[in-house]
């Protein structure tokens, strides 16, 4: 396709405001938040959502409200930079907790800031690099073809511009309603995070947790993929935890020591998912990402082929604004530095093999991922897939070439951490620059947003992690760390062979028999390898969509009423997490006991159904205003 035969919505021949002081230090700040917000959700429940419409709504308010200027290149610069953030977050928090929890364990020193960063800043930047030379073959000239439904509809909110104040509003509402639930919640402690109710027939509970931020996450999923979730929470709770204490009650099952009566006497029925279900969840989510790499097989070398195809027959030739990129010397020559810190530098635990390993899967999941968010979004792209592919290749070729016990296990999580954040960033690129494309922004100016956002992100995400780390521990009971302790467990399994494989096969061929229902095998797995009350809570936003969707609107009307409770909802996401940064800084400075009431005030199940009740009754008003 001609550029000529597609007109932006600003042309080429103008030149607005983009990469302004005001975009950079909006963007950078909204980097660092929604990447934070985002690590603390990724590690409490295992999965993200994107920043970009919140980011792109919330600088619409400020730009045209507070320093009232009317440029929507420069609010689309601002998404830009802050999607970066929550993108990089992402790929950071399921693959680098696994180095804390070993050091936990003893087996090896905590990574430190430092070596986080350069982790993270050489998968920022490769992904970056590795997606740019697409961007004519897979933006431009497949302009019809590769909806980016992300992209697209963020273009919509910014082409919707004098409607940006309120959408603003409506974010920073459901900031603040979620940080004051948080806070009465966690901070004051005078309601309960959890309901449950003990079913001793089944040997088992039913239980919900009490946070809008999973609300939020479930009416962003939608009900469909909610209830799969739930469903595999209730195969969990509802029959495996059952069957394993009344059949087994007088079996010593590994890695159990004890008989299963004596654990569930014990602990209840957390202490049975936590030695055996979770390893069951654990192989369902092994087998759900792999087998969705294996559906998406044809489609990914296929897209690696016509992705390379049109790399070779995309000529930049043209002068105009909105063709200008990056000088492919500078690409190179960023790509081959990041190459070479994490070769040489002593920080980061990856030999000359392991930066082959990086440049081998990199480029061509980069290349893949850029081009599937296209096709189908990126809530579809099976980076958990890679990720476990990468890992599993990694661990058997590092181990194969004599890099085994302790420092064979951190390279390989070096290896794919670097790959996710990699996949990540450049599906989140290619987003950001079909957003630009159908809007005349300069792809240049984007570009050079994005590594921004990157650095930002970057330098913020060791301390959050560390604080986070520090404050309740990951794969504790707040920031269980799911992914990332699945990640942990498939290297040692490969390294060490200390895995109870039975248990994991288990879950494997629960992920056949479901996908052979044709049912999406990830959420059910994720569902499945969660604590029941997350599933519960999501489910209850999910719930909320439903009745939203199922009302006899005109399609104009419930359009604007589900970006309402999106907008809201990604707010209530950023409340939650920031709160929780805030509580952090407190545990770690040892002062959190001194605003907690519980002694005084706890409300009990009472309080807590009646917040749920009043979340519900939030999230539903913001979305049928």
């Amino acid at each position: 396709m001609k550029d000529t035969e597609f007109k932006p919505y600003i042309s080429p021949e103008k030149s607005p405001s983009e990469l302004t002081v005001s975009s950079i230090i909006m963007g950078v700040l909204l980097a660092i938040v929604f990447g934070a917000a985002n690590a603390y959700l990724g590690l409490r429940v295992g999965m993200t959502v994107s920043a970009s419409i919140p980011a792109a709504v919330i600088s619409m308010g400020i730009i045209r409200i507070v320093l009232r200027r009317d440029s929507i290149l420069e609010s689309n610069m601002v998404q830009t930079i802050g999607s970066a953030g929550e993108s990089l977050a992402a790929g950071a928090i399921f693959t680098l907790p696994a180095l804390f929890l070993w050091a936990a364990e003893g087996i090896m020193e905590a990574p430190g800031i430092f070596e986080i960063f350069i982790i993270s800043i050489c998968g920022g930047i490769l992904g970056v690099m590795f997606m740019v030379p697409l961007r004519r073959a897979l933006i431009v000239q497949e302009h019809k073809t590769l909806p980016y439904p992300e992209g697209t509809a963020c273009a919509e909110v910014l082409l919707a511009g004098e409607k940006g104040g309120e959408g603003a509003k409506t974010v920073f509402g459901g900031m603040g309603f979620a940080a004051l639930c948080k806070f009465l919640v966690d901070g004051l402690k005078v309601i309960p995070g959890k309901i449950s109710v003990n079913i001793s027939l089944l040997k088992t509970e039913l239980s919900t947790q009490v946070y809008p931020a999973l609300i939020g996450v479930g009416f962003i999923c939608g009900p469909r993929i909610a209830s799969f979730m739930l469903a595999g929470g209730i195969l969990g709770w509802f029959v495996l935890i059952p069957a394993i204490v009344l059949f087994g009650s007088d079996t010593v099952l590994y890695p159990g020591n004890e008989t299963i009566f004596h654990l569930y006497t014990k602990g209840g029925a957390s202490n049975i998912w936590s030695l055996y279900i979770r390893y069951i969840g654990a192989g369902a989510v092994a087998a759900g990402g792999i087998i969705s790499l294996i559906k998406s097989l044809p489609l990914i070398l296929s897209t690696f082929r016509d992705s390379i195809k049109g790399l070779s027959s995309s000529k930049n030739v043209s002068t105009e604004r909105t063709s200008l990129e990056l000088n492919m010397k500078f690409i190179f020559s960023a790509i081959l530095a990041m190459i070479l810190f994490i070769w040489l530098l002593p920080v980061v635990p990856v030999t000359l093999l392991g930066a082959a390993l990086v440049i081998l899967f990199g480029f061509f999941f980069a290349t893949v991922s850029s081009r599937m968010v296209g096709l189908v979004g990126s809530s579809n792209n099976p980076v958990s897939g890679m990720a476990i592919a990468t890992l599993l290749f990694s661990t058997l070729i590092l181990k194969a070439a004599g890099e085994a016990g302790s420092h064979g296990m951190q390279a390989a999580i070096a290896i794919g951490s670097i790959i996710c954040i990699v996949s990540c960033m450049a599906g989140d690129t290619s987003q950001d620059l079909k957003t630009g494309f159908l809007l005349g922004a300069t792809p240049k100016k984007q570009q050079i947003g994005e590594l921004i956002g990157t650095i930002a992100a970057a330098i913020a995400i060791g301390g959050v992690l560390y604080l986070l780390n520090s404050a309740w521990g990951f794969g504790s009971t707040e920031l269980s760390a799911p992914q990332a302790t699945l990640m942990k467990m498939l290297v040692e399994g490969v390294m060490n062979g200390n895995l109870p494989w039975g248990l994991i096969f288990i879950g494997i061929f629960i992920a056949i028999a479901v996908e052979i229902l044709r049912i999406p095998v990830l959420p059910v797995a994720i569902g499945l390898y969660l604590p029941l009350e997350l599933s519960t809570c999501i489910m209850l936003g999910g719930l909320i969509r439903l009745f939203l969707e199922k009302r006899k609107l005109s399609e104009e009307d419930k359009k604007r009423k589900l970006n309402n409770g999106i907008l809201f909802s990604s707010g209530m996401i950023a409340g939650e997490g920031l709160v929780g940064i805030f509580l952090a800084i407190l545990a770690v400075l040892s002062v959190e006991h001194k605003i907690d009431l519980s002694q005084i005030a706890n409300t009990g199940i009472f309080g807590g159904s009646l917040l749920i009740l009043v979340i519900l009754f939030c999230l539903h008003r913001s979305s049928t205003k």
